[in-house]
């Protein structure tokens, strides 16, 4: 359901990073899922990367250049392979290559392993299945590295071993070290395993989805006989897999369950980490309605488990990582151990705590502000850094506060450069990888020094440079009925008259997963239309009702639960209301759009509120709350059972004779997130209420419908011409 498979170009590879010292959460690999992520040295002083297909080391503030290994020795014994990611230790360099994917990323490949000194390159798993392996990691002490395989945990040696099962019981649904379709969607797990510090245990989950039903979608294309494919999906209602957390001794293959109490498919063990330096675990265990959140200690050893911290809320707990340092932690371990760092909303507001082993929790972000992303813990210097924006929520900057908890946090980003700041910053907290993007100005970055945020070389600009590009895009604020103040942008048609009147195009998403109106490059524009809006004439406009993920504080995001596809359109209307009261808006062109949860906001919008809207696009939508998975839906509206009126509420089906505009819905069938199945029922109610309707089929495209030569210009000249016909452009 959520847009970033349609809107967020990601990178798909695996990089596997190895814990470095005695504290911090680096215990686990690193999903990369931007292009902002470093591979930095260990001290922080350099970092390495793959360049024109050989492994180079860069120092900095130098920038000199280090081949490690050459481009030709990735040929070497006939192991022709193209590198996409790696995992340094010592003399040993473990490379992933041939990635395929897996669910929404190309988790499952195959490794090799290159020796620095020697330059030899061989392949890790031979015997196994080709292109198998997934989520492989050196040991802590560099002699060993394990990765799974067929559902497996595998252990081989490196000097010479073949590889030895740890695991022998999975299957296509018995699943260890790694996860099912709902938990990578929803809980953005995808490496299931941990190396123990000492290199003796391996902790791991297992997924037991034997119960899950399959949902099968069905290809007509790709035979004389049609066929289905079996996707394991638990809908909405439908209990969870269920889930462990397990240690087992790598010399002797003894498995030890983790002692978490509870029914194990009424719970998810969404984090679970090796606490630095110790033989001990810190697992988090959330309740199926995801509204408390605990922190249990267990003993690696043992198995032996005892709650530390206990978190509630009576919307839910986001338990989704706001730590740059990977996509699967959501703490970090203090010197010593006694001590861990830890971001709640329980104060209202998303802030950092300091919480000891005893569960007792002390506030250190103290200011009433939402920290979006941690990103750096410097403990030699008594500082942590986050990004934040206290003032405008559209926009992100970097500031660092000190973990004693004394003192305002400090803005670190230069106050002349306004929009959205990412950074990568090193593990010394000296240098970091700086890079920034805004609607109306050029992207730039580089290597700045920290805390001054000065050039590693020249001196930075004294502010960004205009784009350049024809059609600004404008940041504006409404006030609804409700008393509601909405963040939105738009981009004016090309050569505006204030004195007519255009047709306003609302690009809507409105779900808790994104937010759509913010300061960064992108903004205002829209690939689906073929040319430009603001040429042909369009008033391009997006806003950001209640629920969306914008740095708000608690009750903005939670305003919407059990209200998904009430409050959010709602506010959407009351928000287009007051943009339709502008002057040189014409009310009787009026068009919204959207993909998947903007998809399901676009169907509500023009349902519920039709004297607002003539025309909808709707891509591929939710149409029935309880059609999609439960992890994500019994988050935001609670469990069936108990809130099934809320579920009917929130649904387009349940709006279907309200239809009296004009309204474009198009599917993939091979949608394996938002099923097809949702256009179907839709479809037969709009049937059963006599309405008129335009629709689009992909055969066996995915959520994304980017598969086929010729999908994305045909969907582009679709979009185009359903657009221009019923939302004339122009002024008049």
């Amino acid at each position: 359901m959520k847009k970033r498979t349609f809107l967020k170009a990601v990178v798909l590879v695996l990089l596997a990073v190895s814990a470095q010292g005695q504290s911090g959460p680096v215990t686990a690999p690193l999903s990369i899922l931007d292009a902002y992520r470093t591979h930095w040295m260990p001290d922080g002083n350099g970092y390495y990367e793959l360049k024109n297909g050989s492994l180079v080391a860069v120092a900095l503030p130098s920038q000199q250049e280090t081949v490690l290994l050459a481009k030709e020795k990735f040929t070497a014994g006939g192991n022709a392979f193209q590198p996409q990611a790696f995992e340094k230790q010592g003399n040993n360099v473990l490379f992933f290559a041939n990635g395929r994917r897996v669910w929404r990323h190309a988790t499952r490949g195959d490794y090799f392993l290159a020796n620095l000194s020697s330059g030899q390159v061989v392949q890790i798993g031979r015997g196994l299945p080709a292109q198998s392996l997934m989520f492989a990691k050196l040991s802590p002490d560099g002699t060993k590295v394990a990765y799974v395989s067929g559902h497996n945990l595998y252990v081989e040696e490196l000097a010479g071993g073949s590889p030895r099962a740890l695991t022998s019981d999975g299957t296509a649904r018995l699943i260890n070290g790694t996860f099912d379709w709902v938990y990578e969607e929803e809980l953005d797990c995808r490496d299931g395993f941990r190396w123990s510090p000492d290199g003796r245990h391996i902790a791991f989950w297992t997924i037991d989805a034997r119960q899950i039903r399959n949902f099968l979608m069905m290809d007509n294309t790709d035979s004389l006989y049609s066929y289905t494919i079996p996707v394991e999906y638990p809908k909405t209602g439908e209990d969870p897999s269920a889930c462990r957390v397990s240690t087992v001794n790598v010399a002797t293959g003894k498995i030890t369950p983790i002692g978490i109490p509870g029914d194990a498919r009424q719970h998810y063990l969404p984090r679970m980490e090796w606490i630095p330096g110790s033989s001990e675990l810190l697992v988090q265990q959330l309740d199926r309605r995801q509204q408390s959140s605990k922190l249990y200690l267990a003993d690696g050893l043992s198995g032996t488990a005892k709650a530390i911290f206990t978190e509630t809320d009576p919307a839910w707990v986001d338990v989704r990582s706001v730590w740059a340092d990977g996509d699967m932690v959501n703490w970090y371990w203090l010197k010593g151990n006694k001590d861990f760092l830890f971001l709640s909303e329980k104060g209202g507001w998303r802030q950092l705590y300091r919480i000891s082993r005893e569960g007792n929790a002390r506030l250190v972000s103290k200011e009433p502000f939402d920290l979006i992303e941690m990103q750096r813990v410097d403990e030699s210097a008594g500082y942590a850094y986050a990004t934040a924006s206290p003032t405008n929520a559209t926009q992100q900057y970097l500031y660092r506060i000190r973990l004693d908890g004394s003192g305002p946090a400090e803005r670190v980003t230069p106050g002349n450069w306004p929009g959205t700041h990412q950074y990568d910053i090193s593990p010394n907290g000296k240098l970091a990888r700086w890079s920034y993007s805004s609607a109306n100005y050029k992207r730039a970055g580089g290597w700045v020094k920290l805390p001054a945020h000065t050039a590693l070389a020249a001196a930075l600009p004294a502010a960004p440079e205009a784009s350049g590009a024809k059609n600004r895009v404008e940041f504006f604020q409404v006030t609804t009925a409700d008393g509601v103040t909405m963040d939105g942008w738009m981009v004016k048609p090309a050569n505006f008259d204030s004195t007519k009147k255009y047709p306003v195009v609302f690009y809507v998403y409105g779900e808790p997963a994104s937010a759509t109106v913010k300061d960064a490059a992108g903004m205002g524009s829209n690939r689906l239309f073929k040319g430009s809006m603001a040429e042909a004439g369009y008033l391009y406009v997006s806003l950001d009702n209640r629920g969306t993920p914008a740095p708000k504080g608690r009750e903005w995001r939670k305003a919407i639960y059990r209200n998904v596809g009430v409050l959010n359109a709602r506010d959407q209307a009351q928000g287009a209301r007051q943009v339709l009261s502008w002057p040189f808006v014409d009310k009787d062109r009026v068009a919204i759009w959207g993909w998947s949860g903007g998809g399901m906001s676009t169907l509500n919008a023009l349902l519920q509120y039709p004297e607002v809207y003539q025309t909808g696009i709707a891509i591929a939508s939710i149409t029935n709350l309880r059609l999609y998975d439960n992890i994500y839906e019994e988050r935001y509206m609670g469990l069936p059972a108990e809130t099934q009126a809320d579920y009917l509420k929130g649904s387009p089906i349940s709006y279907a004779k309200n239809l009296k505009g004009n309204l474009l819905m198009v599917h993939g069938t091979g949608d394996d997130n938002v099923h097809y199945q949702n256009m179907e029922v839709l479809v037969n109610e709009f049937i059963r209420a006599g309405k008129i309707f335009s629709m689009m089929i992909y055969p066996n495209r995915s959520h994304s419908i980017s598969e086929g030569q010729g999908t994305l210009s045909h969907l582009q000249n679709l979009y185009t011409d359903y657009l221009t016909r019923h939302c004339p452009p122009g002024p008049k």
